[in-house]
């Protein structure tokens, strides 16, 4: 199973050992070839509450005129997920590399006979050796909030997101908790393991969706400026420390992010993006514990610059951020998980108001491993989402599913 699957399932709420297992590996030659994945499955149903605060960045699901509940059969916050990694040794080298597909089971159209095209997330080489450390070269997951969307417990189920068809993903804590970590083009150095300290840091592609007026505007895609020239590369890092005994064993880590954003091709209009975060996940014996916190300047919330900067004003939003969660191993081995998470964007000045304030999630959730690959699970999350001016949406999802690991 290739690096992100394996620390996604260590660091999800299943038991570890119902779910960290190889995939199909076969020798061929020089090489050893692992073939890995996940396929999952929910039904969902979602109740809309409150008014309409998605126009602005809100996350709870709106209600629609005939009707406040909505159903809908998804793939939950990690897609379907089909993987091939080969690793072999050579002149005293690690060579690595990882290429995956993400399939889904929603569909478009109201027939459910147009279906959204499979992800690529992931294409990448790597090279090192545990005395120098590695490179990694090509498409994988960020490291600003990487660790973030691994440890969130929902990453195994659905968390937030409306029960809609046709969508390729749950957003999970994703812009209720933390910001999401993307899969990006990057080169990105990482150090030995030092008894438990390690160090990543990488250059990664500016072209992340933002430097266009979808930072502050509400119009189609279509109408984004997406083709101005960005002319530095994002920095990101992380320092961690992991740490292993007979009674308590975790992880702390601290991550951070740069990009320099240029947003229109006419006035040449520009900003810095900032961002920091800081974790930690502790097990102690049928007990996890997971803290999280997140701050920037400019970051905005949800995806990594939207809403960050009002490009009327000429001024940086600030965002902050984190999550709280819990979990529970039950004599049944059924994982019992709750989990409450915050993200929230300050206005640019007084002026600045038709924006998101908070979106904020609860999840309650239960995770039983069924076999040694297949896990059951029942979720509920409730999803709030206020304005600057006082206007609030609500939403709950109930979701019944199974995912099962190869």
């Amino acid at each position: 199973m290739n690096k992100n699957i394996k620390l996604a399932v260590a660091g999800a709420v299943l038991a570890l050992s119902a779910t960290a297992n190889a995939g199909i590996i076969i020798p061929a030659g020089d090489w050893t070839l692992d073939i890995n994945g996940n396929v999952n499955a929910f039904a969902n149903s979602t109740k809309a509450k409150g008014v309409d605060t998605s126009a602005v960045g809100g996350l709870a699901a709106v209600k629609q005129t005939h009707d406040d509940t909505a159903l809908g059969i998804n793939t939950g916050l990690l897609p379907s997920w089909l993987g091939f990694t080969g690793k072999t040794r050579q002149n005293d080298v690690d060579v690595e590399f990882t290429i995956s597909l993400q399939p889904n089971v929603s569909s478009l159209g109201v027939t459910g006979d147009a279906t959204p095209a499979a992800l690529f997330r992931q294409s990448y080489v790597s090279f090192g050796d545990k005395s120098w450390g590695s490179f990694k070269l090509g498409k994988d997951l960020g490291i600003f909030a990487g660790d973030a969307i691994l440890n969130d417990m929902t990453l195994l189920g659905v968390g937030g997101g409306a029960a809609t068809s046709g969508a390729s993903t749950t957003l999970g804590g994703i812009g209720s908790g933390y910001i999401y970590a993307a899969w990006k083009g990057q080169v990105t150095y990482t150090t030995p393991n030092f008894n438990g300290f390690q160090a990543s840091v990488g250059i990664f592609n500016p072209n992340q969706g933002i430097g266009n007026e979808r930072v502050n505007s509400t119009a189609s895609a279509a109408a984004y400026d997406s083709a101005v020239y960005q002319d530095r590369f994002g920095l990101e890092g992380k320092a961690s420390y992991s740490f292993a005994g007979d009674a308590v064993s975790g992880k702390l880590w601290v991550s951070g992010a740069s990009y320099d954003v240029t947003t229109a091709q006419a006035t040449g209009q520009s900003y810095t993006i900032t961002a920091a975060d800081i974790g930690v996940n502790v097990n102690a014996g049928n007990l996890g514990l997971t803290g999280y916190y997140y701050t920037g300047e400019g970051l905005g919330t949800t995806f990594l610059g939207t809403r960050g900067y009002n490009s009327t004003l000429g001024k940086k939003r600030d965002s902050d951020g984190g999550y709280l969660q819990a979990t529970y191993v039950l004599p049944t081995k059924t994982k019992l998980g709750v989990a409450y998470g915050t993200s929230d964007l300050d206005r640019a000045d007084s002026t600045d108001t038709g924006i998101i304030s908070k979106n904020e999630r609860i999840t309650i959730g239960l995770y039983h491993p069924l076999t040694k690959h297949l896990n059951l699970v029942a979720e509920y999350n409730d999803i709030e989402s206020r304005t600057h001016t006082g206007t609030k949406g609500e939403s709950q999802t109930g979701s019944l599913g199974a995912i099962l690991f190869f």
